[in-house]
């Protein structure tokens, strides 16, 4: 038996991304074509919707 939702539901297309910052591993950093760290440039986080997580400082009182 198939679940009823499976008659409609539709695959998830995947947004076209292209980041304007490289992942440098020597630094662990991500870093725009100018060499500046991405995480300094407020611009890049909105567009690329960057969040931080909040999950382990409400669990944990040594985070």
């Amino acid at each position: 038996m198939r679940p009823f939702a499976l008659n409609y539901a539709r695959p998830v297309r995947e947004p076209e991304v292209s980041a304007s910052y490289t992942y440098d591993s020597a630094l662990q950093l991500n870093l725009l074509p100018d060499g500046a760290v991405a995480a300094r440039d407020y611009a890049v986080l909105r567009a690329c919707a960057a969040t931080t997580s909040t999950a382990g400082s409400k669990t944990h009182f040594d985070d």
